[in-house]
């Protein structure tokens, strides 16, 4: 991952420009087809490597065919959890970069920069997961919270605007590091006066990065109701994030036309909630996965669909 983000930014994205739709759908192809497969390399791996370890042998009744498709298919019903979720963070980086201004050109290096934020967040998050959801209660409240979510997006308010607390958070820091008032190109600190400044740039990617952490509090739990594999988990999440500053490009200008996307996600949100609390009780233990995925994808698709059929009234005017 870490390559093929210095490949992005160092060689692909090195010279600051305004990315084209063109030039994020080719990206975004480029970035859903690597964690394809991924997916299936992980497919094979397991495939060949699970026969041969004598622990998983040992286990009555383990039939390493099945369990391998099993977490393949984890991988793929997380990811696209995960990717359908960045869609609706989307709407939230539109109104976030609007705010501060950022100009087109460095909008990409904010992003990038925000990715490499979320490698780090991402995997602390999944491992207090792990450890967490050895405790009973725990999936209980996760699967609770994971229901009140999807609720809340659905019918709660999605103006998008910037939070007073928010803007609080940003005003601290400004007390502590002096900011400059105006861009100073792609650079996030410059030196005036012989004391070193913060630029406006770095000020929208601390906001970015405290977005994605509250992003996370409903991705991560979403994720470990469908596998309770750290690696599936984070692997899931990683692709996802990395194709979403691209989605980001793509659909920045579109996100109005999936006025009913949110209810979808809310839908999914349910039922990925009931399915760690509940449904995998009623199933001994797991529910099936291929199910959960065509419930996932259906759902989506359906939304996705239904918002370009049934376009707002403001925009059919």
């Amino acid at each position: 991952m870490l390559v093929l983000l210095a490949l992005d930014l160092g060689v692909f994205h090195r010279t600051p420009h305004a990315v084209s739709i063109r030039e994020a759908a080719r990206w975004s192809v480029v970035w859903v087809s690597l964690a394809l497969a991924f997916n299936v390399a992980f497919y094979l791996y397991m495939r060949s490597s699970f026969p041969l370890d004598p622990r998983l042998m040992a286990i009555p009744g383990f039939d390493p065919l099945v369990a391998a498709r099993q977490t393949a298919l984890e991988f793929l019903a997380g990811y696209v959890v995960e990717y359908s979720l960045s869609v609706d963070n989307i709407f939230v980086f539109v109104v976030v970069l609007s705010y501060f201004g950022v100009p087109a050109a460095y909008q990409h290096r904010v992003l990038f920069f925000g990715i490499l934020g979320a490698l780090v967040f991402r995997g602390i998050f999944i491992a207090l997961g792990a450890v967490l959801l050895q405790f009973e209660w725990v999936v209980w409240v996760f699967g609770a919270f994971l229901v009140f979510t999807g609720a809340r997006m659905m019918f709660g308010d999605e103006s998008g605007t910037v939070e007073p607390h928010e803007r609080a958070i940003i005003r601290l820091f400004r007390k502590y590091v002096p900011v400059t008032g105006v861009f100073k190109g792609q650079r996030f600190f410059v030196r005036e006066d012989g004391r070193l400044h913060a630029t406006p740039l770095l000020i929208s990617l601390l906001f970015l990065e405290m977005t994605d952490i509250l992003f996370a509090i409903d991705s991560v739990p979403a994720i470990f109701s469908l596998t309770r594999e750290p690696l599936v988990v984070y692997t899931s999440n990683i692709f996802a994030i990395l194709g979403l500053r691209n989605l980001y490009f793509l659909l920045a200008g579109a996100v109005g036309k999936f006025h009913l996307l949110k209810y979808g996600l809310g839908i999914v949100l349910i039922f990925v909630g009931l399915k760690m609390a509940i449904l995998n009780r009623l199933w001994d233990g797991h529910f099936p996965i291929s199910v959960s995925l065509g419930i996932i994808v259906s759902v989506i698709g359906a939304s996705i669909a239904l918002s370009l059929l049934f376009p707002k009234a403001e925009e059919s005017r």
